[in-house]
């Protein structure tokens, strides 16, 4: 496993993060959840990203339990605010004072931790003023829960705000994650020139486009049995966007380069995302301990000029690059 710092500050991280985004509490059971996290830790990952939404709390909680046995101070745990948890109610949501010091309490009683390493706004908040969001994110890290704060799909402008009042409060927002992929490169022309200037590092979710970017879809092949894609839980929407025949043509040109680099397609896109110097992780999610295995074992890996160019020529343009499609408030949790 390899190392980078995350930001500008002194915090090292795993350059795969292992996230349970859409497994831990929801598709697949607590047993196997648990043997994927030991799968990350034998592989190395000593980073763990994971929300109070996702599964509705769920998750947090089994990854909470698989950590337990683990030398705390080698761990790096990451966990994000903003979408409701509970039963929903009028302050249950958005980044309000009242719902982050309740969020954090929450959050750290579910993974049985007295701090995170990195608490995350999961979106901005169009509805309560920046000013009121980072001021209780500096009281969380000054009340010890949390080391340093990151963001999740901010836009450049938004960045350069929230970096400035972290800034003049001391504390250190060093982190975005947006998605980011071979297929989804909507941060290049902003987000990314905007982060490098203010010492801000991306930790990437969806690196491999939900499973896209493995070659296992074929275009016009009926979908495989238990993938993501048939998934009526949540990965099928999450992925629609990406099952057109052009985009499972043009990803199927890829097989021969990882064939020639002599890596999978999943250890491919991942190594690609590494490849820009603005990412500290990619994000990775598995539902069988040998999808871990795998995945870890692109970092490390370098992709020469040569390589990345063949893959811009594959996928010509069906990469969408659009700066204006930032996530908004409204989609998903991820």
């Amino acid at each position: 496993m390899e190392f980078r710092y995350l930001g500008n500050s002194g915090l090292k991280i795993s350059e795969i993060i292992y996230g349970n985004w859409l497994t831990h509490g929801s598709q697949v059971e607590n047993d196997v959840a648990t043997q994927c996290v030991r799968a990350a830790l034998e592989a190395g990952i000593t980073t763990f990203d994971t929300a109070d939404a996702y599964a509705n709390t769920a998750a947090e909680s089994v990854l909470g339990a698989a950590l337990a046995s683990e030398r705390r101070a080698s761990l790096e745990i990451f966990t994000k605010v903003y979408w409701p948890t509970g039963p929903r109610g009028h302050n249950d949501s958005g980044l309000s004072r009242k719902h982050i010091m309740e969020s954090i309490d929450g959050s750290l009683t579910r993974l049985g931790t007295d701090y995170v390493d990195l608490y995350q706004a999961h979106r901005f908040d169009h509805e309560t003023p920046i000013e009121e969001t980072m001021q209780a994110f500096a009281d969380v890290v000054r009340a010890g829960k949390a080391l340093y704060i990151g963001v999740s799909e901010w836009n450049a402008d938004q960045l350069r705000a929230g970096r400035a009042l972290a800034r003049d409060l001391g504390i250190q927002l060093i982190s975005n994650q947006p998605q980011y992929s071979m297929l989804w490169r909507v941060i290049e022309q902003e987000v990314i020139p905007t982060s490098e200037e203010l010492g801000i590092s991306q930790i990437v979710w969806s690196p491999v486009a939900q499973g896209v970017l493995t070659g296992k879809y074929k275009p016009g092949a009926e979908l495989p049995a238990g993938s993501r894609a048939t998934d009526e839980k949540g990965g099928a929407s999450a992925i629609k966007g990406f099952m057109r025949d052009d985009v499972l043509e043009g990803v199927q040109k890829l097989q021969p380069i990882a064939d020639e680099v002599g890596i999978t397609m999943a250890q491919l896109a991942i190594a690609w995302v590494l490849a820009n110097p603005n990412v500290a992780g990619a994000i990775v999610g598995a539902s069988r301990p040998e999808q871990v295995v795998s995945n870890a074992q692109a970092a490390g890996v370098t992709l020469d000029a040569t390589v990345l160019a063949r893959i811009d020529e594959a996928l010509g343009g069906l990469a969408e690059t659009d700066p204006t499609k930032t996530v908004s408030p409204e989609s998903r949790p991820s």
